[in-house]
């Protein structure tokens, strides 16, 4: 979501006749797009502040720098009056006021605007995409959240849940198309809440799946509250619909989800999790999870290992719970699991995960998959990167083949990460799927 702000950023400072630079050291005004869901992303925000600071004194000539997005709107005072470490202050509503902002810091003012809207999407806005690998693109559908679960600052933050016109989403996946992109993410909060007068989450999903068929659309995020069957029928008839969900259950205890305001039950999120595999056979799940939240109990603790060993996820985000200010839990709960429990709790998840994913992995060796390349290794030029359809990454050797290309491999090998294959052939979505998966 940071990343798809950012580029919204990037066209209305660009139309101002800005121009991006190769690094902040070159820069004149640098912006720190930030995220307060756990303690541990504003540390490094203040950290990268602090560099700032040190870049500033040593610098000849104007160096400007703000703060955007959540963290700006959550903590504006320390920023401008404690810290005195940025010239600007500007909420995840407010970036059409940034080139305003930026002439009362020119005039020698502290200028701050974190003013949260009931209407704004940027939808008229096209995101300027100065970064990234030049495949696949983020494309954002909706903005904020009414969930209001316990622990989650983001409804604070980014404010009440709006969504973008469907036509507008659909015009900016038609430029990406022609643009060469072959991979698309709409995000949302909670993409099933979306709601253009009437127009579904699924519905726009099958009309995005209609504008380039070889063009692959993920989404992000789904709440299990509300996951329609029509929405799974998408994603098993629609083959460049990616054959992956991020459903996050957060805790495998009922009463902890109770009292996380998660509206759902164990038994419920498992039952969904059934249905997802019955309708689309094969689908790749992920999860985020929180251990250590307020009152859990050692078995508590473990109906949570016990979830995540029967539903056996492809991947999972975990994190030991961090308290965040106005959210429910910090007004109504005490923080009273101790840290070292946190930490061993959240020990004892990874492990397991990872032991998960790499039998699930192991589980693949011999099928074939389509991969889009998204770029080199990390570890070698002679060998490409890409994800298949249900968001494994594989590597491959380099042969000759390109970046933005589907290639159908083998896979040979497999970790708990990553898939290592042997390519086949170039290919497209099209014949991919008029042909057996497997070997």
């Amino acid at each position: 979501m940071n990343f798809a702000d950012s580029e919204i950023v990037n066209a209305i400072m660009m139309e101002q006749g800005c121009k991006p630079a190769k690094s902040p050291e070159e820069a004149e005004i640098v912006f720190i797009n930030t995220c307060s869901i756990r303690d541990n992303a504003e540390r490094k925000v203040w950290d990268r502040l602090k560099y700032f600071r040190s870049v500033k004194k040593n610098k000849e000539g104007d160096f400007t720098v703000g703060v955007l997005g959540c963290m700006a709107e959550r903590v504006r005072e320390k920023f401008l009056e404690r810290e005195k470490l940025v010239d600007l202050v500007v909420g995840p509503d407010a970036y059409r006021e940034i080139p305003k902002l930026l002439m009362e810091v020119e005039d020698g003012r502290k200028a701050v605007n974190v003013i949260l809207s009931q209407e704004e999407t940027y939808a008229d806005l096209a995101p300027v995409r100065v970064t990234g690998n030049g495949v696949t693109a983020f494309v954002s559908i909706m903005r904020g959240c009414d969930n209001m679960c316990a622990f989650c600052v983001v409804p604070f933050t980014r404010g009440r849940e709006r969504s973008r016109p469907m036509e507008s989403i659909l015009h900016e996946i038609r430029q990406l198309s022609q643009e060469g992109y072959k991979e698309v993410t709409v995000l949302g909060q909670n993409v099933n809440s979306y709601n253009d007068n009437g127009t579904s989450f699924a519905e726009l999903m099958y009309q995005a799946s209609q504008v380039d068929p070889e063009m692959r659309i993920r989404f992000s995020t789904s709440h299990p509250k509300d996951f329609p069957d029509e929405l799974l029928h998408v994603i098993a008839e629609q083959p460049n619909v990616c054959n992956y969900i991020h459903i996050p259950a957060q805790s495998g205890n009922t009463e902890v989800l109770e009292r996380m305001r998660r509206p759902y039950t164990r038994e419920q999120y498992l039952t969904l999790i059934d249905r997802m595999r019955e309708i689309i056979p094969g689908v790749s799940l992920s999860t985020d999870i929180i251990t250590g939240f307020c009152g859990e109990t050692d078995e508590q603790h473990k109906d949570t290992v016990s979830l995540m060993k029967e539903v056996r996820y492809d991947l999972a985000y975990m994190f030991a719970y961090s308290e965040r200010e106005r959210t429910f839990a910090h007004r109504k709960f005490e923080d009273d699991v101790p840290e070292k429990v946190k930490k061993a709790r959240l020990t004892e998840i990874i492990n397991q995960q990872m032991d998960i994913q790499a039998d699930i992995n192991r589980e693949e060796i011999g099928k074939r998959h389509l991969v889009l390349v998204e770029g080199t290794s990390k570890r070698s030029d002679d060998q490409l990167a890409g994800r298949t359809d249900t968001n494994k990454m594989v590597i491959f050797d380099r042969q000759d083949y390109q970046k933005g290309q589907y290639v159908e491999v083998l896979i040979k090998d497999a970790n708990s990460a990553t898939l290592f294959a042997e390519p086949i052939r170039v290919s497209s979505i099209a014949q991919f799927h008029e042909e057996p998966v497997t070997a």
